[in-house]
């Protein structure tokens, strides 16, 4: 005769209390999870301290102003992973617009010029990877070198001249200013990069050796890794994105600078870097990546209903990039230290 065990309701009710609790413990160990308490404690305050915070202007004001710097974002994460840098990103933004812009006014159809744009971006960040890949040089010094090409480039392009341009089509503005179902356009366009970009860094096996290169290089390649093939189209990824970055703020505007984008790097790779990518390769999430550029637009958005100085504004956006540099460090010596 065989006794079976039973499970009384109370053991049931205790084990999923426990399955619970475990998984809370679980969330709130995420370094996203910090994040969203941080933001949702600045709506708190800032609904406070203004009144016109949480009105639906400023949320959709908001909303615009990271959309589109939140599809480069998603370039930086990966290659941040992979353990690269980008410092052209504000530069290669520009000089799509420039190089759409002329292409526009010489005659050529606006989508066809924006796709070239795009593409000679994508040859830009073909030409970083060669460098990096072939002459073995660092990704900053390379990003650096071809912020400065690419700025200059803008401006023997412009002549250090704006590119107005009012004769751009209707459905062409579509991009940048109109809207689907009462949202801007360009704020689904961001939301289409990030899910897709998102899915395939989880599960696409091509995107996975982006962990496996940053995370130890060595390793990966003895495992059968092209490591440097992964380095050169995560690189030929970020400037194309940022190329159609560029192309959504030429159609948003209606113009094309030579000096837009002056110090955007440094909100990218904050951003990039609070939402958790590791400077030192093989780790970060694209969500929260999103929430780091998220948190960004918050704070910005909050210094300038709180009237503070436009001085002390990049003062301060420069100390959460000092925090956020820090954490990253001293969670990356705590990990290697219970490795």
């Amino acid at each position: 005769m065989t006794i079976e065990h039973v499970s009384t309701p109370s053991t049931s009710v205790t084990g999923k209390k426990r399955s619970f609790r475990d998984a809370l413990v679980r969330v709130s160990q995420m370094r996203e999870f910090t994040l969203i308490l941080i933001i949702v404690a600045m709506f708190i305050g800032m609904s406070f301290a203004s009144p016109y915070f949480l009105t639906w202007a400023n949320m959709k004001a908001m909303l615009l102003s990271f959309s589109t710097e939140g599809i480069v974002v998603v370039g930086m994460t990966m290659l941040l992973i992979v353990g690269g840098i980008d410092l052209s990103v504000g530069a290669v933004m520009c000089l799509a617009m420039v190089f759409a812009a002329k292409l526009f006014m010489l005659g050529m159809n606006p989508w066809l010029a924006s796709l070239a744009s795009i593409g000679f971006s994508g040859f830009i960040g073909w030409l970083m990877g060669l460098c990096v890949t072939r002459l073995g040089l660092h990704h900053f010094i390379v990003t650096l070198a071809f912020m400065g090409l690419a700025r200059g480039a803008s401006m023997i392009i412009t002549q250090g001249t704006p590119i107005s341009l009012f004769t751009l089509p209707p459905e062409f503005k579509f991009v940048g200013q109109g809207t689907l179902f009462g949202v801007p356009f360009s704020i689904i366009i961001f939301f289409v990069v990030i899910i897709i970009s998102d899915f395939l860094l989880r599960n696409a096996k091509a995107f996975r050796k982006i962990f496996y290169t940053g995370s130890n290089e060595k390793a990966a390649q003895y495992s059968g890794v092209n490591t440097n093939k992964v380095k050169l189209y995560v690189t030929v990824l970020s400037s194309a994105l940022c190329g159609l970055a560029g192309i959504i703020y030429m159609s948003k505007f209606g113009a094309a600078t030579p000096n837009f984008g002056v110090g955007l790097e440094l909100n990218i790779i904050a951003a990039a870097v609070i939402g958790g990518a590791s400077l030192k390769g093989g780790e970060g999430t694209i969500f929260g990546a999103i929430l780091g550029i998220a948190l960004l637009s918050v704070v910005s958005s909050s210094l300038i209903l709180l009237d503070v100085s436009v001085y002390w504004q990049e003062f301060i956006k420069g100390l959460i990039l000092l925090a956020a540099v820090a954490a990253d460090h001293h969670l990356h010596q705590k990990s290697k230290a219970k490795s």
